[in-house]
């Protein structure tokens, strides 16, 4: 169904092409013209938060959900869960151990190096790149770089604190784990629209910012300017 737009927001908001002729590439959300992967790191990291591990992506959604279940909806105790699952292993595997030598069974085989040093490694320096570029971008954002982001920045963590007003820790960690592996996985696939609507919507906050600019921010009186 097209959309009519009138004159004084033509200037400003991107028409939509015809059926006949291809849509433009409009500006990519996160700035950049490389793919999502290479943005996300490139490594098993962006492989699990892109889906492209399938195995490791549902094992940790399936272990996310079910601790938020035990915590959240049954309202286990931290200490006495983890108990309960340290008792049940060391039962199992006793079980286990013994049953092998009285039935000949093949005997647990413990790893003696569970968890690699190279995967914390990894995980630990994608998160201190990632968490260095948000920290950077913030304080540009915070020293009035740009105003209509400033303004966004502002209102998006205004509705986050509201948002906490009405969720306990528990649950906005795990919404906010269900969005890191649902998100990029979305904008992988449905990018193109993704960045059609945002950078319609960014357009229209930056109109509303001049528009407020120029009836009320230019209007405060202002004192003179001293010369050195």
């Amino acid at each position: 169904m097209p959309i009519y737009t009138s004159s004084s927001e033509s200037d400003n908001e991107p028409s939509r092409p015809s059926r006949t002729t291809p849509r433009p590439r409009p500006p990519r959300l996160l700035g950049s013209q490389r793919p999502i992967h290479d943005i996300l790191g490139g490594g098993k990291v962006a492989d699990v938060l892109l889906w492209k591990n399938i195995t490791v992506s549902a094992s940790l959604l399936i272990g996310m959900t079910v601790i938020w279940f035990l915590f959240e909806v049954v309202e286990y105790n931290f200490v006495t869960l983890l108990c309960h699952i340290s008792i049940t292993s060391m039962l199992a595997l006793f079980i286990w151990s013994k049953g092998a030598e009285f039935f000949n069974w093949k005997p647990p085989q413990i790893p003696e190096v569970i968890l690699r040093e190279s995967t914390f490694r990894e995980v630990a320096s994608t998160l201190r790149v990632r968490f260095n570029k948000i920290l950077s971008k913030l304080l540009d954002v915070a020293c009035g770089k740009d105003p209509g982001l400033f303004i966004l920045v502002i209102a998006i963590l205004y509705i986050f604190s509201v948002i906490g007003t009405y969720f306990s820790f528990l649950n906005l960690l795990y919404l906010g784990f269900i969005c890191i592996l649902t998100v990029p996985f979305l904008y992988d696939r449905y990018d193109e629209h993704v960045d059609y609507i945002a950078d319609r919507e960014f357009r229209r906050m930056k109109k509303m910012f001049r528009r407020f600019n120029s009836q009320f921010l230019n209007k405060i009186p202002r004192g003179p300017v001293k010369e050195n």
